[in-house]
This record gives structure tokens, sequence and C-alpha cells, in this order.
């Protein structure tokens, strides 16, 4: 590994605030001394002393970044580290005013989630429901991952929210299933609770792996879902299996859990337009977080039209 170029002290010094006061983390500490040298590189070419600073200088240093094609995101982190020096010496006295407020990086474009189409989605279901595999737990895990898909996509559930369901309610459960209620209760972010109503695919798919689930799982184990080893099921183990069935399936993007979720609620505001009920089944806090959801609407709208409207494409 390559020797860390040293800095002048009084950047030293900051990173090392940094380090010990702020307990940051390596790699972090490593952007913010890439960071650190590129202002103190773009002050020396300029011949200016970086406490005698003014807004006019860092602007120009910025606009020299962004000519070299930086993301708004590394942008960001460069605004960050040399606001966060000017307001440690601030508070040291070492200068009157901080030139990097008021800069602001651009705004990165916020991608799209990708969801899977209604086809792709059933396709994805319906190879879950498959024997995967020759040995003799072939069959327990087909039940499994069917109804690990089932409940990904019937109810919008995060990995870690669908891993953390126990196969019954116990005081120390943070969530677990009720057959009887056709609902899923499960912590959110945040420290949020919320029940979700289990659609009758997902509760049939349910209903057959809680039937042989004792087969796998280890008589003490509380876990829903559970591995070969019989113990509670990963984050990683899912997204592990869910790739291979996407693959099995020929489906032509890369499948994880969350493209499910962005598929349950893109599907469910297709059909029912109802925006409101989408963000409670989905936990959002913030309607904001699930109106992403309205775009890819659109998105679909915007493709059936292209297709069957005669208007649609210039001759």
């Amino acid at each position: 590994m390559a020797a860390e170029r040293m800095l002048p002290d009084d950047l030293e010094r900051y990173l090392q605030h940094l380090a010990v006061e702020r307990h940051l983390a390596a790699r972090t500490l490593a952007l913010y001394r890439a960071s650190l040298a590129q202002l103190h590189a773009s002050a020396a070419a300029d011949g200016v002393d970086l406490h005698q600073a003014q807004p006019h200088h860092l602007r120009r240093w910025l606009a020299a970044l962004r000519v070299r094609k930086l993301s708004p995101r590394s942008l960001a982190l460069e605004l960050s580290a040399w606001r966060g020096l000017y307001r440690w010496w601030g508070q040291r006295g070492a200068v009157t005013h901080n030139p990097v407020d008021g800069l602001r990086a651009p705004k990165a474009p916020k991608p799209l989630p990708k969801a899977l189409s209604v086809d792709q989605a059933v396709a994805l279901a319906e190879q879950g429901a498959q024997q995967v595999g020759d040995d003799e737990d072939a069959p327990l895990l087909r039940l499994r991952d069917h109804a690990v898909i089932e409940l990904l996509y019937g109810c919008g559930l995060r990995v870690g929210e669908l891993v953390a369901l126990d196969a019954s309610f116990t005081p120390a459960s943070r969530g677990w299933i009720d057959l009887a209620e056709r609902s899923a209760h499960v912590l959110g972010k945040g420290g949020k609770r919320r029940s979700v109503p289990i659609g009758a695919l997902a509760g049939a798919a349910l209903e057959r792996w809680c039937a042989a689930r004792s087969a796998l799982a280890r008589a003490d184990e509380a876990a829903l879902f559970v591995s070969r080893r019989g113990t509670r099921l990963s984050p990683s183990q899912v997204r592990a299996r869910l790739g291979q069935l996407a693959r099995a399936a020929g489906l032509p993007t890369h499948v994880h859990p969350h493209m499910l979720r962005h598929s349950f609620a893109s599907h469910l505001l297709q059909s029912s337009g109802d925006l409101r009920a989408v963000q409670e089944l989905l936990g959002h806090a913030n309607i904001t977080t699930t109106q992403v959801y309205t775009k890819l609407d659109y998105q679909h709208l915007a493709k059936v039209y292209d297709a069957a409207h005669p208007r649609a494409r210039r001759r």
C-alpha cells in the first residue's frame, strides 16, 4: 500500500481531530485526506494562503473539479471536507469566516428503482415453486423459496423484515406471521411496526412451507425461514438464492430482494392508483418517498402509449 501523502501541519491536525475525536472510519479519513490534498494543491497553484481564501477562490477550485467531470457525489464529498476544515479553523480563531458556506454541489440524479414486469414477477414465483437440485433437501427448499418470493412480492417486505419473521408470536419476536388472520407483522425502519395483509397465493405458499418447516428447522429455532442448517436465513442467503432462481427463470436482469419490493409497489399503484395505501403498506414515514413509484407508473403508461397509439411515433 502506498504511503499516505503528508499535508501541511494544520491540515494534518484537522485529520487527527477527525480520527481521534470524531472517530471517522479509515476509508472516510482517506477520502477526506484526498479532498484536503486537492484543496491544498489548488491553493498552491494559485498562490493563495488557505487561511486567506475567499468564496470566489473556492468557487473557482470547485469549477475546476467539475471540468474534470467529477460526479455530483464526489463534488459533495470535496465540499464536505473543505467546509469541515474551515469550520474547525473558525472554532479556533484561525479564520474569520467560512468561504465554503453557500457553495453547493450539483444535485445528483436519482435513478428510478428497477422493477420487474408483472410477467417477470410471475415467472420468478413459478420458478420458486420448481424443485432446484436433486439432494434430499430440495423439496423443502422449493417450498421455502416459493414462500419467500411470494411474501417479498406479495407483501412488499424488505429483506431484513422478511428474515426477522418468526413462525409465531413470542414476546421476543421482531416480526411474525398470523396465518389465521392472513397478515404479516413486521418491524420496519425506525422501529415502526406495521401489519401487511397476505394475499391468497402467498398464504397458500406459506401454509405449505409451515407444514414442512419442522423437517428442516432446529427444534429451538423460532425463525420462519431457515437455511439448510436449520438456523435463521440471512439476507445474503436470500439474495444468493433469489439470484439463482432468477437466472433459472431466464430473467434478463439482476434480481435482488428490494426489486421485488419495488415491483410490489409499482404494480399495486398501477392497479389501484392509491398512493396513500401503498405508503402504508411499504411503511414509508413520508409520502414523498413513495411518490417515486408514480414515476414508474408513468413509465409504464408511456410504454403502452408508445406501443399502441398511432400518433405515438413520428413517421
